[in-house]
């Protein structure tokens, strides 16, 4: 700057908008907005599954319940998801119900010993169980667990 020369602004040095602070400072202030719009994006992106994934995931958080991929052997947990599947199988000649829990991040085996049908288990029913995790065939399994079933639809 010149002596006899009035001080000027950023604003005068850098017209249109522009400023000499750095854009890593300045996103700090558009972190929110950007974000909150980032997400609005990835959910029209995102498949019908992914956003399912993400609302049972959500569930269990906010019921307290243990993420079944953090689940590990002879662990004894309370988990909540939907059941995909139901199957009747029978396991060295006694029935057996099997059903698949999924809760957003891993599926979980649940199988009933001794029994052909249980009312209200069912895929696409939400249920919360509880018991200890067993470990068969690299996949994880409760066998004969405490349930509770979950109301149908939107609370």
């Amino acid at each position: 700057m010149r002596p006899g020369t009035p001080a000027r602004s950023s604003r005068d040095r850098y017209p249109s908008g522009m400023s000499a602070v750095p854009r890593s400072e300045k996103q700090g202030k558009a972190d929110k907005p950007s974000s909150r719009f980032r997400r609005m994006l990835d959910r029209l992106s995102s498949s019908q599954e992914d956003l399912e994934s993400e609302e049972l995931q959500e569930d269990a958080q906010a019921s307290g319940c243990t993420r079944i991929s953090e689940c590990t052997d002879r662990q004894i947990v309370k988990v909540t998801g939907t059941l995909r599947t139901v199957t009747l199988r029978p396991r060295a000649g006694v029935p057996a119900l099997e059903a698949e829990l999924f809760d957003g991040t891993a599926p979980l085996d649940v199988v009933w010993l001794g029994r052909r049908s249980i009312v209200g288990i069912e895929p696409g029913r939400r249920l919360i169980a509880s018991g200890r995790i067993a470990m068969s065939h690299g996949r994880r399994v409760l066998f004969n667990p405490k349930y509770e079933l979950r109301p149908l639809g939107k609370e």
